[in-house]
């Protein structure tokens, strides 16, 4: 009877021990996303933040406020009792003001997630590609960060700019 019952301890405090990692695994690597990505912003010459390669792409200076204002919304939506708020792009400011933001942003989306409960993790929410777990949330919120961060890379590419060294975990 000990046997199971000691196998049933360990099976429960790993389980346990595996939650806790995946919210300060993503802090990690949240943090080192949100390096890279003030880097590659400070990279860009504040006179290049409109530049575009093609007539459909968004700006250097657009993805960068798409990215910020993802990490936002579903930060806000799905770790947050806070109703999101949706805003339209600032044309007028400036390089050292949008690095800044996506600072911010960062911040307050990690703030955000290092409260909650690792058994939220599993929780569905109402998405538009439908129901999807929190923990899918965070994939998605590095993902698409990671997506259009990429972008951004080429961009500096074609301007001739040396893109900063990789940071990853």
């Amino acid at each position: 009877m000990k046997k199971p019952i000691l196998l049933l301890i360990l099976l429960v405090s790993n389980f346990i021990f595996a939650q806790v990692e995946v919210v300060s695994t993503f802090v990690e690597k949240w943090d080192n996303s949100k390096d890279y990505l003030v880097a590659v912003a400070q990279a860009m010459p504040e006179d290049k933040y409109d530049y575009k390669p093609t007539a459909r792409e968004m700006s250097f200076r657009e993805q960068l406020f798409h990215i910020q204002d993802n990490v936002n919304w579903l930060s806000i939506t799905h770790f947050s009792e806070i109703k999101y708020d949706k805003k339209e792009v600032v044309k007028g400011l400036s390089k050292a003001q949008i690095i800044l933001n996506i600072i911010a942003s960062f911040d307050a989306a990690k703030a955000r997630i290092q409260n909650i409960k690792e058994a939220e993790l599993s929780q569905k929410v109402d998405f538009f590609a439908g129901p999807k777990s929190k923990l899918q949330i965070l994939n998605l919120m590095q993902d698409h960060v990671t997506h259009h961060r990429a972008q951004i890379l080429i961009y500096l590419n074609l301007n001739q700019i040396q893109p900063p060294k990789y940071v990853g975990w």
